[in-house]
């Protein structure tokens, strides 16, 4: 995007609004750590006067929902179309979309009251508050459904869409997965290591993941896997200053196996490496691995956060 003096002067707002239950604060958590200065939960009344000063010089995050006092989606409405007609301000208006039957789930699980219906269902409220939303869903300029999301899931869906872009860096996440459990959402490639000499089929390690030796060591024996290495770095290296020159914020690679337990997190383990020790923003991450940590089902000896 080029920089000209009307998109330097204005100010941006990402209005973060949807039902109860569809990760609000986990968006608005994640915006601050992309750094927005985030205000949640405040009195629409109270809006307008906040933004009569000069504009900030980071952009700016509003969150709104049933909760806050005051709240009209009309409001919201008219807030959006005054704002937009002044000319200094960049509004956008992020709506967290979500399932009713997962919405139910999801309150459930908390044991939440909804906000809409402190003393009745919280099937009533859900029902009631997505009627109430409708306006606001339609008018939304990013709508994002979260059904199937983990709190990862939408983090990163939003740094794709919404991260502010810092002197050309671009920031890389690598992540392990099960291609049983189907391709991750949002990856810009992948690459299959099927192909690898397999740990699981030694009993002594397919409790293990890749991160440990053992499983390392197994599938450092393929005769295979210095080869491809060597060109995944080589292809990784030759496309990450391209996309960066494009302007590209944010690149997502997925690796994948059969179970994402051990080649496919060894595998992202050591790209990950690979490109911090180049100097690359990069994080990690194990989908199968965190699913089974958030169950119970994966034991890790390390005590390691996974």
């Amino acid at each position: 995007m080029s920089d000209t003096g009307n998109e330097t002067s204005q100010q941006k707002v990402v209005i973060v609004t949807g039902p109860s239950g569809a990760g609000r604060s986990t968006a608005i958590s994640a915006l601050e750590d992309m750094g927005y200065e985030v205000i949640d939960n405040m009195p629409l009344s109270l809006i307008p006067r906040l933004l009569s000063g000069p504009p900030l010089d980071q952009p700016l995050a509003l969150g709104i929902d049933a909760r806050n006092r005051d709240f009209s989606p009309d409001a919201i409405l008219d807030l959006i179309d005054e704002l937009t007609e002044k000319g200094s301000f960049q509004v956008e208006c992020l709506y967290l979309d979500c399932q009713p039957d997962v919405l139910l789930r999801r309150f459930s699980e908390t044991r939440r009251r909804h906000p809409l219906t402190p003393t009745g269902s919280p099937e009533q409220g859900i029902a009631q508050e997505l009627g109430l939303l409708v306006s606001l869903r339609a008018r939304a300029d990013l709508l994002i459904d979260t059904t199937t999301f983990s709190p990862h899931d939408l983090r990163e869906e939003l740094r794709r869409h919404l991260c502010q872009q810092k002197g050309g860096e671009l920031a890389v996440t690598v992540q392990s997965f099960s291609f049983k459990r189907g391709m991750p959402r949002g990856l810009d490639m992948a690459f299959d290591v099927r192909f690898l000499r397999n740990p699981h089929w030694d009993p002594e390690l397919r409790p293990l993941d890749g991160r440990d030796q053992a499983v390392g060591d197994y599938i450092r024996a393929d005769d295979h896997l210095a080869a491809f290495e060597d060109k995944l770095s080589d292809l990784i290296t030759f496309l990450l200053p391209n996309f960066a020159k494009e302007g590209k914020s944010h690149l997502s690679i997925g690796i994948g196996c059969t179970g994402g337990q051990h080649r496919s997190v060894f595998v992202t383990e050591n790209l990950a490496k690979m490109l911090a020790d180049a100097g690359w923003q990069v994080s990690t991450r194990h989908r199968e691995l965190s699913r089974r940590a958030r169950t119970g089902a994966h034991r890790t000896d390390r005590g390691k956060k996974e």
